[in-house]
């Protein structure tokens, strides 16, 4: 499942879901809030812009944002909703990609580094988001806490969410690190339809390890946009990295 094959045209069209799912606005307004103020008076660089959903907003709130993007149906909707101009996309991917200019603020949500499949290559990312960073600028993640404690002996699969005409299912590959997501949907019909997407589970330690290889510092995690408190029980956590500042 090579990346390019998986966000393409009818990936893109099925991942806006205006006003509901990761568009519903008690998601999306804390993320935006949080985002414009550790951008402060700077420029933002978003890895892996998608079709916009946190881009868009944000510029809306007055910060300059930039994007990279690997997938081109992924910029193509987001052209259908601003111009060039407005918000200036860089094809390529996250990991090596350089865009122009210098930042205060890099963000990666919605768990995207685990797109990259190999720790080398999330390692790459870290050392990307550096080189585009101010001194005193952030890097900011968004990623799940991998569910192993759902794993008893024997069991490689998890369901991670549940809803009528929706199940999301994990397979993990303990050994290597890998999970493969797989999302079903269905309706009153005998059908369903399956997508998948393969993915390297990152843990909250880890990540802390490759953001010190690149030269960051951990700033603050929370368990979500809202500054919830981060504990062993969290699902997911936001994570903000800071280059230190030059003296």
């Amino acid at each position: 499942m090579q990346q390019e094959n998986i966000w393409d045209a009818e990936t893109a069209q099925r991942y806006d879901t205006p006003g509901s799912g990761m568009f519903a606005p008690e998601i999306l307004g804390p993320t935006v809030d949080r985002l414009a103020r550790l951008a402060g008076e700077g420029e933002a660089l978003e890895f892996a812009i998608g079709t916009g959903r946190v881009a868009i907003p944000l510029a809306e709130r007055g910060v300059p944002v930039t994007g990279i993007e690997l997938s081109r149906p992924m910029v193509e909707r987001l052209r259908t909703k601003v111009d060039e101009a407005t918000l200036p996309v860089i094809m390529g991917d996250m990991a090596t990609t350089v865009a122009p200019g210098e930042y205060t603020l890099v963000y990666l949500v919605y768990n995207t580094i685990s797109n990259l499949l190999t720790q080398a290559e999330q390692v790459e990312c870290f050392r990307n988001a550096a080189r585009h960073l101010a001194p005193g600028g952030r890097f900011v993640v968004e990623l799940w806490v991998p569910e192993l404690r759902k794993l008893p002996p024997g069991q490689t699969a998890t369901v991670w969410h549940s809803d009528p005409g929706y199940i999301g299912l994990d397979t993990y590959d303990v050994l290597n690190q890998q999970v493969v997501s797989h999302h079903f949907r269905f309706d009153e019909t005998r059908q369903a339809e399956l997508s998948r997407s393969p993915h390297r589970y990152i843990w909250p330690a880890e990540l802390d390890l490759m953001a010190q290889l690149a030269g960051f510092e951990l700033e603050a995690r929370h368990a979500d946009w809202d500054g919830a408190e981060f504990t062993a029980e969290s699902r997911s956590h936001v994570s903000v990295y800071r280059i230190p500042p030059a003296h």
